[in-house]
């Protein structure tokens, strides 16, 4: 049997920058939070996100994806899910009140269970995260390799979704006006509306 040569990490941190890093239902949620709540309201969802999507990483390398995705209900079910809480999400941003100074808004942040909810639901992330773990080769024996492509895109899923939420929150001070802070939230919801029925029409 030929033995698989082990990689480099780099290629595999570059295509998961452009894969999993890319626009889509959680890492645009995640901007429209930093920029309606801000960054302190919103670490219970970032972690949430990080969560759940590190659960999905964990059934990509133990084979349980393609199970899951194998069964058509139990799919339907988790993108309905998501579906469902990512409008409700979209909702509650669109409808936020403005971020004015270190008063907090009267509008509830999202928690932490809705962020492991959509980073396990998410269709997104079964797809990309698949794409990118079946691309690279990091050690010869499928355990060690195993464990390092999880260590390294664990700490890819950190990176990415806490630079998405610092992207949101850094738009926060440009947003005390209350007329300009709607409309970027507005923007933004419309955005994750549109996230979501790509990813649930793929």
């Amino acid at each position: 049997m030929a033995t698989i040569r082990a990689q480099p990490v780099w290629p595999l941190v570059l295509t998961s920058l452009a894969i999993m890093g890319s626009p889509g239902p959680a890492t645009i949620s995640l901007t429209a939070a930093g920029s309606a709540y801000g960054v302190r309201r919103s670490i219970g969802y970032l972690l949430g996100i990080i969560a759940g999507t590190t659960v999905v990483l964990f059934a990509v390398a133990t084979g349980i994806t393609a199970t899951i995705l194998a069964l058509p209900a139990l799919r339907s079910v988790l993108i309905a899910a998501s579906a469902a809480y990512l409008l409700y999400l979209a909702y509650q941003i669109a409808t936020a009140p403005p971020l004015l100074g270190d008063a907090p808004a009267a509008a509830r942040a999202p928690s932490l269970a809705g962020g492991a909810l959509l980073g396990v639901a998410n269709p997104k992330a079964w797809v990309a995260i698949a794409a990118v773990y079946t691309s690279a080769h990091l050690a010869g024996r499928p355990l060690a390799d195993a464990a390092a492509k999880c260590a390294v895109l664990t700490a890819m899923i950190v990176l990415i979704s806490s630079t998405w939420l610092l992207v949101g929150a850094s738009l926060a001070p440009w947003l005390r006006h209350a007329g300009r802070a709607r409309l970027l939230n507005v923007a933004l919801a419309v955005a994750l509306v549109a996230a979501t029925i790509l990813a649930v029409v793929r």
